[in-house]
């Protein structure tokens, strides 16, 4: 199925045979089914997860959750715990970590939506586990291997974000210590790799639209992406949403926020509630295409 014509470059068969077994397909129709909270990943659903990149405030983290769960959003998703690019904080630049999760927890309760946040932390997992529907692993953390293991041993889903200089073979080699460790509920997810050029002097991605059937076509596990983090411009936010459906992603996630301009991390790149309610029918439309569905009225 796959020549070794650039040997450790890329997967090799030899590979899905001795290095990620567990990852690899088994059949061309394998495919495996990541239950969520009741939200299926990687059959005919194409589940949307929606929600600031940070937990600012509990006025804001309400407003949101109300508003991507009534435009039809499967999950919300927002950080407690922020692994910002650098270590300075100010008054706008936080995270709030466990009261965080408190502020999750009650939007959770108050409009029954499934959470997915990121873990950062080995000693932070319990906590966060018992919040989180879904736990994020993100890109930083994709070859951090103790919390990889630590992660799996909750049993709950995870969705690992492929590091922006990781290869196919990295990746699943990441998903392959959370199947090791015994747990078979792994979302892998694109979040936009790195490239020389990337179209616009704060982009600092793009969104490797190529790796969604690359890896569908080695490995069962659902594949989703993340256009907000990989383009970090909102005007190409839809369009690679989009795209993503249309190029057989099983999930999407979309960074909303109710004032994107003043978000406290990434401002860049969050959609507001009326564009996110647009493009959930637009998502459906496409969708629909493929004969699949983000579960909206289109």
């Amino acid at each position: 199925m796959l020549e070794n014509k650039f040997p450790g470059k890329d997967l090799t068969e030899e590979d899905l045979k001795s290095k990620v077994p567990l990852c690899a397909k088994k059949s061309r129709d394998h495919r495996t089914i990541v239950k969520a909270a009741g939200v299926e990943f990687g059959g005919k659903l194409i589940p949307i997860f929606a929600g600031p990149n940070a937990v600012e405030n509990e006025s804001m983290i309400m407003r949101t959750a109300e508003a991507v769960k009534m435009a039809g959003a499967h999950f919300l998703r927002a950080g407690a715990f922020k692994p910002l690019s650098f270590p300075y904080r100010s008054e706008k630049y936080f995270e709030l970590r466990e009261e965080g999760l408190k502020l999750l927890l009650k939007a959770k309760a108050a409009f029954q939506i499934p959470i997915i946040t990121e873990i950062m932390h080995e000693t932070k997992v319990d906590i966060v586990a018992e919040v989180a529907d879904i736990l994020q692993v993100g890109a930083r953390n994709m070859q951090n291997y103790p919390l990889l293991e630590a992660v799996a041993r909750t049993s709950k889903p995870i969705m690992l974000k492929r590091h922006y200089g990781a290869s196919l073979r990295d990746w699943l080699g990441a998903a392959e210590y959370i199947l090791h460790a015994g747990n078979p509920n792994v979302i892998l997810c694109e979040r936009g790799v790195v490239v020389p050029h990337t179209h616009r002097a704060t982009s600092r991605f793009l969104l490797d639209l190529q790796v969604i059937p690359a890896a569908q076509e080695v490995t069962h596990l659902p594949v989703v992406t993340d256009p907000s983090h990989a383009t970090f411009w909102k005007p190409w936010v839809k369009p690679m949403a989009l795209s993503s459906i249309a190029a057989g992603a099983d999930g999407v996630m979309i960074e909303v926020h109710p004032d994107p301009e003043n978000a406290a991390v990434d401002p860049l790149q969050p959609i507001d509630f009326r564009d996110f309610k647009g493009l959930m029918k637009d998502m459906e439309r496409v969708a629909n295409a493929i004969d699949r569905t983000v579960g909206v009225s289109a």
